[in-house]
């Protein structure tokens, strides 16, 4: 007989030698998991009607029908045909395609760096057990809640009308908003560290800045520097989207071709975006070996 027959003979003889006393007597001892109050019962009903309701709702509004879904697929035909067939390929302007994919992922690198900087001083003074003052954690956090709580685009928006047309907006932009977003994520794994290596540190009389470089940084360093791998290979794809409102890159080199119709060139340029998304992830993963290392289990 396996070992897994036997766990399971003996669950059976646990189960079977529960008699109703005990069942009673669990009942008095845990009264809300035996019975639920109606106030209960009927308040998750109404949240599940509601949003059944809601989902209703947004069908109708939205005028969303079968007709409407299934009578523009002759349109997207079309479209995907285009994509397909390339013509007069070698007439391409692939120097402009490459330059622009060049912004984009530099807009990405770029920006991720600069805002992981910030990040990791942000995150020290958000996190509880660095900076136990309420007001400047609390000043902090609305300050974090802010900056990511407003999209890349939207920043990106701004920041072409403040700076112009051009890569420097993008870059802008995605140092604002992951500024805010990294933060919180960098506070979030200083207030789960180890208190014991820090302890150690402090038994030895280190400085508070000793006991940061030597009793945090080696614990939250590898959480960090997945986070803004991982932020890099996403803000390269963000960074196109960011092209389309002005602010350079691949970006914009896609809407001009979509504006004039060229989807054979917007089916190119999409390709290269996927490329180049799957090697950033592949160099991601690599560099996160080398310096991180792997967890033998």
């Amino acid at each position: 007989m396996s070992r897994r027959d036997m766990s399971r003979r003996d669950m059976s003889r646990r189960i079977d030698a529960v008699t109703d006393a005990d069942i009673r007597a669990a009942a008095e001892r845990f009264p809300e998991v035996f019975h639920r109050s109606p106030d209960e019962i009927w308040g998750r009903r109404a949240l599940i009607a509601a949003a059944i309701a809601y989902f209703v709702f947004c069908i109708w509004a939205f005028d969303i029908t079968l007709e409407r879904l299934f009578g523009g697929l002759h349109k997207m035909g079309h479209v995907l045909y285009s994509m397909v067939v390339w013509n007069n390929f070698l007439t391409w302007d692939f120097s402009g395609i490459l330059t622009g994919l060049g912004e984009t992922v530099g807009m990405a690198l770029l920006g991720t760096s600069i805002a992981s900087l910030f990040a990791m001083v942000l995150g020290f003074v958000a996190a509880k057990n660095v900076v136990p003052n309420l007001i400047i954690h609390h000043g902090v956090r609305r300050l974090l809640d802010l900056l990511r709580g407003v999209d890349t685009l939207i920043w990106a928006l701004v920041f072409v009308r403040a700076v112009g047309l051009g890569p420097l907006a993008g870059v802008l932009s995605i140092i604002v908003s992951d500024t805010g977003t990294l933060s919180k994520l960098y506070s979030e794994a200083v207030e789960n560290v180890d208190r014991k290596p820090i302890e150690g540190v402090r038994s030895t009389g280190a400085s508070n800045m000793q006991r940061y470089r030597f009793g945090f940084l080696p614990q939250v360093m590898p959480v960090f520097l997945s986070m803004s791998l991982y932020w890099f290979e996403s803000n390269t794809r963000s960074a196109t989207i960011l092209g389309i409102v002005g602010a350079g890159g691949i970006g914009m080199q896609l809407s001009e071709r979509m504006k004039v119709q060229y989807w054979d060139q917007a089916a190119f340029i999409i390709l290269l975006i996927l490329l180049t998304v799957a090697i950033i992830d592949t160099l991601s993963k690599w560099i996160r070996m080398k310096l991180i290392g792997t967890r033998q289990l």
